[in-house]
Parts: structure tokens; sequence; C-alpha cells
């Protein structure tokens, strides 16, 4: 491994540390000023980070990122920052609850909702 795939390597597990510190912080941010059984706080992260990533991708298109950023903050921070199988336990967790509608609501919203961020973060991207 090249001293420049390792400081890669080494950058992208450090941004994906951080973005999962910041989910942490703004997952209990969230959940302590919302009391609902719908998790709100994923929902938020996750759409926040579908937008981010089509933004990331939009401005590497664009060339205003390199692919080393687009790395970093894609895989790395924003990697980290989501979370697609904490939404997947908690949809499943409503069903198996008896929410069986909220349970669908929010399975197909975050994915079709999550689908639209990254297509207007893309947009926005590019169009920058």
């Amino acid at each position: 491994m090249t001293l420049v795939a390792f400081g890669q390597l080494l950058a992208t597990g450090l941004a994906g540390a951080l973005g999962a510190l910041s989910r942490y912080v703004l997952g209990h941010f969230i959940a302590e000023r919302v009391t609902t059984a719908f998790p709100l706080g994923t929902l938020v992260i996750n759409l926040t980070g579908a937008f981010a990533i089509g933004l990331v991708f939009g401005l590497t298109t664009e060339h205003v990122l390199n692919a080393a950023l687009q790395s970093v903050l894609a895989t790395g921070f924003l990697g980290g920052y989501t979370t697609f199988s904490t939404m997947s336990w908690e949809g499943v967790e409503l069903l198996r609850g008896g929410s069986s509608w909220l349970g669908l609501l929010y399975l197909v919203g975050s994915l079709v909702s999550g689908l639209a961020a990254a297509a207007c973060g893309l947009a926005i991207g590019r169009w920058l």
C-alpha cells in the first residue's frame, strides 16, 4: 500500500468516525426534543445524508470536488452518518409493535423521500 493510499484510507476512516458521532449527537438532540414512537431522528439523519451524498456526487461530476475528497465525504463521513440498518430495524419494530401503517409509511416514505433528497442534492450540486 502506498503512502497516498494509506492516507486516503486513514482520512476515510476518520471521516466515518466523525459521521457516526454526528449521527449519534443529532439523533439524541432530536430524541430529547421530540417524544414520539415515530423515529424522526433517523429519518432526518437519513434524508439529510441522502441529500448531502447527492450534492457531493453532483459537485464531483462538475469537477468542484476531486475523487479522493468524494470518497472521504461520501464513503467516510456520510457512510458513518446515515444508517439504513437502524431505519430497517425501527420500521420492523413499528410493524411488530402493532403500528403496521406507521411502519409501512416510515419504511416506504424513507426510501422514496431518500431517493428524492439524493436527486435534489445531485441536481443542486451539478447546478452549482
